[in-house]
């Protein structure tokens, strides 16, 4: 009930929800590192997702040593039975949405193309600011940047999303779920009922 096949909420979940989890499976234990992904669509039959991490990072130097995974977290809020026109009846629970995006990852060796990584993500989280900052060294700053930093490029296998939104409760207790989180008058609560109206069949 809760696996969901829908193209737009999955890239919704990254586009809105960038910061991911990124896992490459290893022995004796796996790598983990945290940090914002962006997705393209093409030119890959299935996308990929770009990104990049510091050099120091050993993390990188693992990516051929097993499978990768990008989790990426999306709207969740805690659902009290209270909420519901028959409380006695249900037990708390979390509403949420997440994407696992499975693939293998290439490393960028080419400086022009790791500029182009790092440009495009300065684009996408500073071009709604009122004074938007770009990137502005040049010469030996800038090649010691680009040198400590490895950029990349995850070729998409298989993305799997969740949208457990309140699906299996009836058309009532979702209006009160939604009214009710919007009451709580949180940013992740109101994300979550928004995500709710959107997804969950009930305007």
């Amino acid at each position: 009930m809760f696996v969901a096949r829908d193209a737009a909420a999955t890239e919704g979940v990254i586009r809105d929800y960038p910061f991911a989890a990124l896992i490459t499976a290893r022995a004796p234990e796996p790598q983990i590192s945290h940090l914002p992904l962006l997705f393209h669509s093409a030119p890959r039959p299935n996308g990929e997702l770009i990104g990049h991490m510091a050099r120091a990072n050993p993390h990188w130097r693992q990516f051929a040593d097993g499978p990768t995974l990008a989790l990426f977290q999306g709207p969740h809020e805690y659902v009290s039975p209270s909420w519901y026109a028959e409380p006695e009846k249900a037990v708390p629970t979390w509403n949420y949405a997440v994407v696992h995006v499975y693939g293998r990852v290439e490393l960028v060796v080419d400086r022009a193309a790791t500029i182009a990584i790092l440009h495009e993500m300065i684009e996408r989280f500073e071009s709604g600011r009122p004074a938007p900052w770009r990137l502005q060294l040049e010469g030996r700053q800038l090649e010691a940047m680009v040198g400590a930093i490895v950029a990349f490029r995850m070729v998409i296998e298989r993305v799997d999303i969740k949208l457990k939104l309140s699906q299996n409760r009836s058309a009532v207790d979702r209006q009160r779920v939604m009214a009710a989180l919007r009451a709580e008058d949180t940013a992740n609560a109101s994300a979550t009922a928004d995500w709710m109206q959107r997804y969950a069949g009930e305007a």
